[in-house]
């Protein structure tokens, strides 16, 4: 029996290349369902997440044209990863098996074969890893190979030069569902599903229209949202530097009485402002690492949804939104 596919995609202020966008993939869906290698009521279901600009008045012309377009709106903007929950969410309802990637069409849509291709083996999650990254500036090269390699120092489980494009069956969604965590970073939580799982490389390319919707300042925060979510790590670090610190404090100490001991002190009070500049720098930084840990624990206890549904367009999604 041939399996239902759903393509997710999340959007936030596309409406520059979401005709493109929809064009190709309607394409590709079609030729799919030709082969057979999907079912015919495969659909394609975008994410509106909060976008400011015509996103969701495209959305909804794409589906008034044509029903293998499927759209959900959020009430409001959520993030990257809240919207592609949601999709995925509202999608295992009706899908045997989907595909989530960005809007924007940078990734290789012809990797689709070769997921399913891995899915029909028995693979139940399949990750699109990039197989170079030719088309990024050598700063975003260096800080992404450098965020993987750090997560992975800090114990992070991460797929390397892995985003968000990936297969899921739908018995991988089912167990993503059981993660109810507010603080949401996809990208090391599917890894902790389990199942067989592979990886397809593909060569990512431009845009082919607008803007990146992820500036530095984006970056930063979504890396270390990722670190914080997955791993304590860092406490520990902070732990271990907190001991080496005191036990060089034990070692200065011994060297200042010898000093003193052998008439050989000497004042000044650029040792010392150094040495308290150093430790209140260490303090300040231990004490954000720990805020920010609280401040996790803080969001989680209050279990506030992690998305609102306002409208969608096609299948219902589920009658409560996942929490």
């Amino acid at each position: 029996m041939v399996d239902v596919l759903y393509i997710v995609l999340p959007c936030y202020c596309e409406e520059a290349v979401l005709p493109i966008t929809a064009e190709k993939l309607r394409q590709k869906l079609a030729d799919l369902c030709r082969r057979g290698a999907v079912a015919e009521g495969s659909r394609i279901l975008f994410v509106d997440d909060g976008s400011t600009d015509r996103t969701w008045e495209i959305i909804r012309e794409l589906h008034e044209a044509d029903p293998v377009f499927s759209g959900i709106r959020l009430t409001r903007n959520r993030g990257h990863q809240n919207a592609l929950l949601a999709g995925l969410m509202s999608a295992r309802a009706h899908a045997d098996v989907t595909v989530s990637m960005d809007a924007d069409l940078q990734d290789d849509i012809d990797a689709i074969d070769d997921m399913l291709a891995r899915y029909a083996e028995g693979c139940d999650i399949v990750y699109g890893v990039r197989s170079q990254r030719d088309t990024d500036t050598y700063f975003k090269r260096t800080t992404a190979e450098g965020f993987y390699r750090l997560m992975g120092v800090l114990g992070a489980s991460v797929v390397f030069n892995h985003a968000d494009y990936r297969l899921m069956s739908r018995r991988a969604l089912d167990a993503l569902s059981e993660f109810r965590e507010v603080n949401l970073f996809l990208r090391g939580i599917i890894p902790m599903v389990g199942f067989r799982s592979a990886s397809v490389p593909y060569r990512r390319g431009e845009r082919a229209a607008g803007e990146s919707k992820y500036p530095l300042r984006r970056m930063i925060a979504f890396a270390l949202e990722g670190i914080t979510s997955l791993s304590v790590r860092p406490i520990r670090l902070i732990t271990g530097l907190g001991v080496a610190v005191f036990l060089v404090s034990l070692g200065m100490l011994l060297y200042f009485l010898v000093r003193y001991f052998t008439g050989n002190t000497v004042t000044g009070w650029a040792s010392l402002a150094v040495s308290m500049w150093a430790i209140g720098g260490l303090q300040l930084l231990a004490i954000g690492v720990i805020g920010e840990y609280i401040g996790k624990v803080y969001l989680e206890t209050k279990a506030r949804p992690r998305y609102l549904i306002e409208e969608v367009l096609g299948e219902d999604p589920p009658t409560r939104p996942d929490r």
